[in-house]
């Protein structure tokens, strides 16, 4: 396993989640759930494959669900009353995370959440997920935005590379701007939550080009 994929259950209770993630005609599964009041619940050991990651894509590879370790956080999502992860929750997620990563050679830019590695079907774990918190435990990427970047750009051409750089599915070149505004609203969900736009101002441009940097850093 290579890679750590962080989802909500976008479902209106724990229960349900559980329910459906264990339920075989659902086709659907995850290696563990974390509740709202830090309860960890392990459904599928983590050397099997579990079902979570559907078509996807990240940093060259397709359907991952065979090389990642799934992490399902209840929240209602988007769809049923999306609010924040409570402080207990995400402790329970952080130490859980820890763990996962002591045990498989995991990298930083492989901490993924759903919407990143299926922009055009996801939005979990969402813009309210503290994503800055988890890397202040060691745990993916927060890059300091402001210090020592390059100047903004609004060269499509140059936010396209970046973008492949971090792992992204970036689309076609013929494809629609919808297509493009769906890849950025994914970024922006992750790396600039307070604007959720699907365009390509210079904040975000700017994280593209930071966080670019800093993966091609590591080789």
């Amino acid at each position: 396993m290579d890679v750590l994929v962080l989802h909500y259950t976008g479902m209106r209770s724990a229960a349900a989640a559980i329910e459906r993630l264990c339920d075989p005609a659902s086709r659907v599964s995850a290696h563990y759930v974390v509740e709202e009041d830090g309860t960890v619940w392990r459904l599928v050991p983590e050397e099997r494959r579990a079902w979570h990651a559907g078509v996807s894509f990240w940093r060259g590879h397709e359907g991952l669900n065979g090389r990642s370790v799934g992490i399902e956080i209840v929240n209602p999502g988007h769809e049923w009353g999306y609010r924040p992860f409570p402080p207990v929750q995400m402790a329970a997620v952080r130490d859980l995370c820890l763990g996962v990563l002591a045990r498989h050679p995991i990298p930083a830019r492989n901490v993924v959440a759903h919407s990143d590695i299926a922009p055009d079907r996801k939005q979990d774990p969402g813009e309210l997920f503290d994503w800055p918190g988890l890397a202040a435990a060691g745990i993916g990427l927060w890059p300091e935005w402001r210090s020592a970047t390059p100047e903004p750009f609004s060269d499509r051409a140059l936010l396209r590379e970046d973008l492949a750089a971090i792992g992204y599915p970036v689309p076609d070149e013929r494809a629609g701007a919808e297509a493009w505004a769906t890849l950025l609203r994914a970024f922006q969900r992750r790396w600039r939550p307070v604007a959720v736009t699907g365009l390509a101002d210079a904040e975000t441009t700017l994280r593209a080009s930071v966080l670019a940097s800093a993966v091609r850093g590591m080789g």
